[in-house]
């Protein structure tokens, strides 16, 4: 079956692209001619041609197909590799591609993708709202759907353009590229935007990524849309992707109180920063600067540094309910909550330690309680406290307890050898010649094992 010349020759939908195509893999290049040698055509969607359109490398990519049914399609995939099928009445087929055969401008962006990409590859499909809850769609493929139609189903604009990597040329039928450059994001459908509620949070996070401002009729939207359906781990999805990757957080967080997604969703923040707007305003310089202090670090240790200082700037005393709201727990590893609630229980004391030139005892101590190194870069994100939080972090690095107070001299092999048994005298034991390993006045394994035989 050929493809109408709709499908290959909308000139009153594409217009000449200014995206740099080199950024595209050559994997989804190598599919789109596959898939248009069997007689469709696929079309990059979604988030990947924002990104491209903005020079970011896609960490995956979305191919729409059209005119190619769905069973011809997976045919053609397989050709590639393993294909992963989602979905009963609609195709998603996803794909793992591991690093291979990549642009040079791919390979040296700043921005690279990782080695292991996805390429989810799917025909158009419908969605009619058939209950409660962000996911109650049902949902049905037509490859012989319109661009327009296919692309209605999007949340905003900017994330219903089309590219199409073989001729290179933008469909844009909802003026989304425009959007892109003017930094506006806009409804692609009022009538269907209200169905889904995550796509409140979804705008809140899109603004502060790319610093848009907020359509007013989207805002008046997103303002009417009942937020009590979206599950935890979907609000902590948006609110991560926020905290991450916007170098402006605070144009998030000014977003969420605009749109009252932040009342909906943690209502003794949005109290909190409505209470009094000058702090508020501190707070968001703070998450700005935050966002800068933390940028090295993992994703865990970044995001508890951002987390301690909205907490810390908006006077909350106690993280845990708005953690308990946000279900954060691990990440990769990294206990986010604990360090939380360690950064804001100490707070005080890099002031306080600044003021008093506290010991190097001091400084070992805190170390168990906190990582000194958290705890500096969130207090260091308010201007105020710069100073104390520089000499702070300074004295802390001088004594090498930055980042985990100093490992035991003393250990359980030890003392055996000493001829000391397991139980709760060793476990005294150790605790008391680290208590003085602490305090300066054991800092040599000799000096630790001779005051373990005075002590025995």
């Amino acid at each position: 079956m050929r493809a109408p010349a709709q499908y290959f020759n909308s000139g009153l939908s594409t217009q000449n692209s200014p995206m740099n195509a080199a950024l595209i893999r050559k994997e989804v290049v190598d599919l789109c001619e596959a898939i248009r040698k069997a007689g469709g055509r696929a079309l990059l969607v979604g988030g990947c041609v924002r990104d491209l359109l903005v020079d970011k490398v896609p960490k995956d990519y979305d191919l729409e197909v059209y005119n190619l049914p769905s069973e011809k399609l997976r045919d053609v995939l397989l050709e590639f590799g393993p294909v992963n099928t989602v979905g009963e009445s609609f195709a998603v087929y996803k794909m793992v591609f591991s690093k291979t055969a990549r642009s040079a401008a791919v390979e040296s962006s700043p921005d690279a993708a990782p080695s292991k990409f996805e390429i989810d590859v799917s025909i158009p499909r419908r969605e009619s709202k058939s209950g409660r809850g962000h996911r109650a769609f049902e949902i049905h493929g037509d490859p012989e759907m319109t661009f327009e139609e296919a692309a209605r189903r999007r949340d905003f604009t900017v994330n219903a353009i089309l590219y199409d990597p073989l001729d290179r040329n933008l469909i844009d039928p909802y003026d989304g590229a425009r959007d892109l450059e003017r930094l506006i994001l806009r409804v692609v459908d009022p009538a269907t935007f209200v169905d889904d509620s995550l796509r409140v949070l979804r705008a809140v996070q899109l603004a502060a990524r790319f610093e848009f401002s907020i359509d007013p009729r989207t805002a008046e939207l997103c303002r009417s849309i009942d937020l009590s359906d979206l599950p935890v781990e979907r609000v902590w999805g948006e609110v991560e992707k926020l905290l991450t990757l916007a170098r402006r957080p605070s144009i998030g967080l000014a977003a969420a109180l605009e749109l009252n997604a932040a009342g909906k969703v943690l209502p003794k923040f949005a109290n909190a920063a409505l209470a009094d707007k000058q702090r508020f305003a501190r707070v968001c310089l703070a998450i700005d600067e935050a966002a800068l202090l933390a940028e090295p670090l993992t994703e865990g240790r970044r995001i508890a540094v951002m987390l301690s200082v909205v907490t810390i700037g908006l006077h909350c005393s106690d993280p845990k309910p708005g953690l308990e709201r946000l279900a954060i727990q691990t990440l990769g590893g990294f206990d986010v909550r604990g360090a939380v609630l360690a950064v804001v229980g100490e707070r005080e004391k890099v002031e306080d330690f600044y003021r008093r030139r506290a010991s190097a005892a001091e400084f070992r101590r805190l170390a168990v309680r906190v990582e000194l190194d958290l705890l500096y870069r969130a207090i260091a994100a308010f201007e105020s406290s710069r100073d104390a939080a520089q000499w702070f972090i300074s004295r802390a690095r001088e004594l090498s307890v930055e980042h985990a107070p100093p490992p035991p001299l003393l250990k359980g092999r030890h003392l055996l050898e000493l001829g000391i048994e397991p139980g709760p005298r060793m476990g005294e034991l150790l605790r008391r010649i680290y208590d003085q390993q602490l305090d300066g006045e054991v800092s040599t394994l000799n000096e630790a094992l001779t005051a373990a035989k005075k002590m025995s």
